[in-house]
């Protein structure tokens, strides 16, 4: 006997599209609590320690009693910790904000106003220095604190302190030559250099004492730690970079400094574009020394608080009177670098297939492998224009190599933001095209060829003049990058200490009251 089984209905088409939305929300919102749960333990492994594991971070004052004894380190000097978990390994333990002074200002520091150097009367800007671990900056070059206890570097002899490594890590060395400059400013100062002292300008010197800052310098070579400790090693599921920024922001939230005014008069030195990915926005109160603000939004970077600095070029600068003229240079247009790139690079790509066929064009696919740099030097010092084409972000360190090359520089970069332009009028040398207009046939040639060569020997000749502003170096010297950014910081602290002081108007009336 054959028992007919009767088919349930199949639902209507509208239910079933019901059905599969609701599946697909919940199946979402279960792999949303996945990602939200692991990333939460990641994020506690960072910042929260354990009660039966060695804290990542020392406490504040109280802290630092209970861990001064023992070891080699004195109490008022941070040292680095090694953790006993796979995760936490190479955490950095930091002390309190402890203040000392720079044992290289013998004689008296910056109160006294020794003779023959810098003070805080005579500066523009006085800064405070955090003396962190060298884990956030001269560590990460091999120099580990332990020679005579010292804070910091020896930097009395420029041929000693601990050197950067060169190649594209130059490129982003900002923190490096804004940490020696400050640290030497209040050695002796000789106008020529001689004598033991330096040929340091004062624009910005060191104060130990906070109450007589104008703003508070934290010395993390973000740059560096960015290049050299991204990437996770063994069985890490964190990596260094990331761990160093996670102690950084609770060091500094709990500084009474910071907390004053939130963080705003604080410097921070982010300069490669990927640097400080994840404290950027909980420390975005402070100014940033940036190279642009093609990777922030405006909300955490912008040019009303922060300031940009040059890229330190990575082509040999030419001396004047080594410097080719109009008739010395037999390329019209040059451009070595990456083609290929997004976002604003796309630009590339056009550019080079409107120009790959130019007799007096280079326009070539290049990098410092092979004697990339070398190469780079010499074609630009024969080149009467240096193309300077938005990348992944608005700006390169192609437009600095540019400039110490004397090879008037055309800019194609909407949304670039250029150094020190409050005080430069970048227009006196270099040329600017809008990128739309670049990329119509015909268009950036005709405007190159349409410079004559009166107009073009003029741009040259300034470019000559105004070169060393993009020079780092150490010692530092007048009007060089490094005085420069702090000329800046100093400029963009008037209008925010008038914000800081209106703010605070009636703070000290209603504490007293």
């Amino acid at each position: 006997m054959v028992v007919e089984r009767k088919m349930q209905p199949s639902p209507p088409p509208e239910h079933r599209r019901v059905i599969r939305f609701v599946t697909f929300l919940a199946l979402s919102l279960l792999a949303f609590s996945c990602w939200a749960l692991v990333n939460s333990r990641i994020n506690n492994a960072i910042l929260i320690a354990d009660a039966d594991k060695t804290p990542l971070l020392a406490g504040g004052d109280d802290d630092r009693d209970r861990h001064s004894t023992g070891g080699d380190h004195p109490a008022s000097i941070p040292v680095a910790v090694p953790s006993s978990s796979d995760l936490m390994a190479g955490a950095v333990r930091m002390g309190g904000p402890v203040v000392r002074e720079t044992p290289l200002a013998e004689g008296g520091g910056e109160e006294e106003g020794s003779e023959g150097s810098c003070d805080a009367e005579s500066a523009q800007l006085r800064v405070y220095l955090y003396d962190l671990p060298p884990e956030f900056h001269f560590g990460m070059l091999g120099w580990d604190g332990k020679e005579g206890e010292a804070a910091w570097p020896d930097v009395r002899d420029p041929g000693a302190v601990p050197h950067y490594p060169g190649g594209l890590n130059l490129q982003h060395s900002v923190a490096y030559w804004l940490t020696l400059d400050i640290l030497s400013s209040t050695l002796p100062h000789s106008p020529d250099g001689g004598g033991g002292g330096t040929s340091r300008p004062c624009v910005a010197v060191r104060v130990t004492n906070a109450s007589l800052a104008d703003v508070f310098f934290v010395p993390f070579f973000a740059s560096l730690s960015y290049n050299r400790h991204s990437k996770l090693r063994g069985r890490d599921m964190v990596s260094r970079n990331r761990i160093l920024q996670a102690e950084l922001v609770r060091y500094l939230m709990r500084q009474e400094e910071w907390r004053r005014w939130g963080g705003k008069d604080h410097l921070v030195v982010p300069h490669h574009p990927n640097s400080m990915m994840q404290a950027r926005r909980k420390l975005s109160a402070a100014m940033y020394v940036l190279s642009d603000f093609g990777r922030y939004p405006p909300d955490v970077a912008n040019l009303k608080k922060d300031v940009i600095a040059p890229y330190m070029h990575v082509v040999r600068s030419l001396g004047d009177d080594e410097s080719p003229a109009f008739e010395q240079r037999p390329v019209l247009a040059y451009f070595q670098g990456a083609i290929h790139r997004k976002d604003g690079g796309k630009v590339r790509q056009k550019l080079y297939q409107l120009l790959k066929d130019e007799k007096d064009v280079h326009f070539t696919y290049g990098s410092v492998r092979q004697n990339g740099i070398r190469r780079a030097t010499k074609g630009m010092a024969s080149s009467k224009f240096c193309l300077n084409i938005a990348g992944d972000t608005p700006s390169s360190n192609r437009l600095f190599d540019a400039i110490v090359s004397h090879c008037v520089p055309v800019i194609i970069s909407d949304e670039i933001e250029l150094p020190f332009e409050d005080v430069l009028d970048y227009s006196e040398f270099c040329v600017f095209v809008r990128a739309s207009d670049a990329v119509r046939q015909g268009s950036l040639l005709r405007i190159l060829r349409g410079v004559t060569r009166d107009q073009w020997t003029t741009m040259w000749r300034r470019l000559k003049e105004v070169a060393h502003h993009f020079e780092y170096q150490y010692p530092s010297k007048p009007d060089d990058a490094v005085q420069m950014i702090w000329g800046a910081v100093a400029r963009k602290m008037h209008s925010l200490k008038l914000q800081l002081h209106k703010t605070g108007r009636y703070q000290r009336t209603h504490s007293d009251s």
